[in-house]
């Protein structure tokens, strides 16, 4: 089964939600703004799912879709983007290129999701970053960016979940204190007991939410804010998100940090 399997279509269903995303892009952006947002450009965007999911939402969306991968963009062209349509993927544009350097058309939404800028570890690249996005906004543009942290994400763990046909594995393999650097991997195991191990790696900095919010306001952003994820009444996480700038610690959390140019 696991030679059998497609890696992204695995992430894409255990890992990725982007009707949620969406639908707190849109809520965010209509209160801080007044109007609907209509253009997005999804940074390390890998297959282009959420573009694509936002540009099906509504006849009136665009989209552009930014990583540096080809082979995983031409993956997106012909498994996201040209089988939903042709209503549909004239409004949406891949680029490879890189995210510190490319240049766009201005849009509503510059999103960095699944933690994905945690690639950059020192302060000015990821200040570098975000003046890039800031760049490519339009004057009353928003840049959602995705992080987790928690007591948790600081230790070794294993975590597992059943999807259907197969069990997802988020593995927290190492973390350095003294640079917050950490190697976390994505697997896939089958009923079949054979197994895609690791299917992902990544090497990231777990940046906080005051570091995120400090660099904001560096690469020229004029306020921030902050939002927390809903829990449940079993303490799991919600897909409802609130405006704070108080929380109590808890050993996982995701939020969003949201930039005002």
């Amino acid at each position: 089964m696991a030679q059998r399997a497609d890696p992204h279509q695995l992430y894409q269903r255990a890992v990725q939600t982007p009707n949620a995303d969406i639908w707190f892009i849109g809520a965010t952006f209509r209160k801080l703004r007044g109007r609907a947002p209509v253009s997005l450009r999804e940074d390390f965007c890998g297959t282009a799912f959420t573009a694509t999911t936002w540009v099906q939402g509504h006849a009136r969306r665009s989209a552009i879709g930014v990583d540096i991968d080809a082979d995983t963009l031409a993956w997106g062209l012909e498994h996201n983007v040209l089988p939903a349509g042709p209503s549909v993927s004239r409004r949406i544009e891949l680029v490879q290129g890189d995210v510190l350097e490319v240049e766009t058309r201005k849009v509503d939404v510059v999103c960095a999701l699944n933690f994905s800028y945690a690639v950059f570890k020192t302060r000015a690249m990821l200040r570098s970053y975000l003046k890039n996005a800031r760049a490519a906004l339009k004057r009353d543009g928003l840049v959602v960016l995705e992080l987790f942290g928690g007591t948790e994400s600081f230790v070794p763990l294993i975590e597992k979940q059943k999807r259907g046909r197969f069990t997802y594995v988020w593995e927290q393999k190492s973390f350095n204190p003294i640079n917050h650097e950490t190697v976390c991997q994505i697997s896939f195991r089958f009923p079949d007991r054979s197994r895609l191990e690791p299917a992902f790696q990544y090497e990231w900095r777990l940046w906080t939410v005051p570091e995120i919010r400090e660099l904001l306001a560096e690469a020229g952003f004029r306020a921030s804010k902050v939002y927390w994820q809903k829990l449940d009444s079993r303490g799991e996480g919600t897909s409802d998100f609130y405006a704070t700038e108080a929380a109590e610690n808890q050993e996982c959390f995701v939020a969003y940090v949201v930039g005002l140019p």
